[in-house]
């Protein structure tokens, strides 16, 4: 009887073993099937990028980098971050690519590399509704906020230094902020892509008008320099582009400017 006891757990014990064994190669199989596709982001540029009711990370970036993910086989995993932290992400290798509504400057293009363009907005002046500021010229001796790290930042500076329009600049960390200052009297405009204005425009009731100088660089997906996944996405973004897979995302996150 005992013989018989200690052969049976024997055989228990030999199946649980062997059982574990299957469970671990194939979990090991299964981890394999998808890597991971790691992508910085900022969530305060609605619709490229925000928060929604739950807590979501949703907009228009978030679904062209799960679309992206999907084809080239990977599973996306998103980090938030403050925007003028996304370069620094890239180039000590935290995250494998950057999609947050960043135009692809010459001066970003020294640290890393971007894939096509695959959106392009323009700048806009946002201010309080029936503001006497309608002009560059207007802006003379006035404050004027921007988001921290952005192509906005280096297009005011440039506006102040080019076409002699002296107003005062205040950076701050994300977009919502900078309305916040608009609507306390704290700041007397705030420079912005124009469709993340548009948005604000529409939800505060506020006024605007287009910035009128040279065009700024149009979005695009960031890398680290070298990355072999550039030509991977430029793929996919051109087989979006040809499909209309792209102009279905445009009409369905971004505000129409007529």
């Amino acid at each position: 009887m005992i013989k018989k006891k200690s052969l049976i757990a024997l055989f228990a014990s030999s199946a649980l073993l062997l059982g574990a064994c299957g469970s671990d190669s194939s979990s090991e199989g299964s981890s394999e099937e998808k890597k991971v596709l790691e992508m910085g982001t900022s969530a305060e540029f609605a619709p490229f990028e925000s928060r929604n009711p739950e807590g979501e990370i949703v907009g228009f970036d978030i679904d062209l980098a799960n679309h992206i993910a999907d084809e080239l086989g990977y599973e996306l995993k998103i980090t938030d971050m403050k925007f003028d932290g996304l370069i620094g992400a890239l180039q000590n290798d935290r995250v494998d690519m950057v999609i947050a509504g960043m135009s692809a400057t010459e001066s970003r293009r020294e640290n890393v590399d971007f894939s096509t363009e695959y959106n392009h907005s323009g700048e806009m002046f946002v201010t309080l509704k029936d503001s006497e500021l309608t002009t560059l010229e207007s802006l003379e001796g006035k404050s004027v906020g921007v988001q921290l790290g952005t192509i906005q930042e280096e297009g005011a500076k440039s506006i102040i230094a080019d076409e002699g329009i002296n107003f005062e600049l205040k950076a701050l960390d994300d977009s919502g902020a900078l309305i916040q200052e608009i609507l306390s009297g704290r700041i007397d405009a705030a420079y912005m892509d124009k469709q993340v204005a548009l948005g604000y425009i529409e939800a505060q009731d506020l006024g605007a008008f287009d910035d009128p100088t040279t065009a700024s660089p149009g979005m695009a997906v960031a890398f680290p320099k070298g990355s072999d996944l550039v030509e991977d996405v430029n793929g996919v973004l051109a087989e979006m582009e040809e499909s209309g897979e792209l102009e279905e995302l445009k009409k369905e996150w971004l505000t129409d400017e007529e």
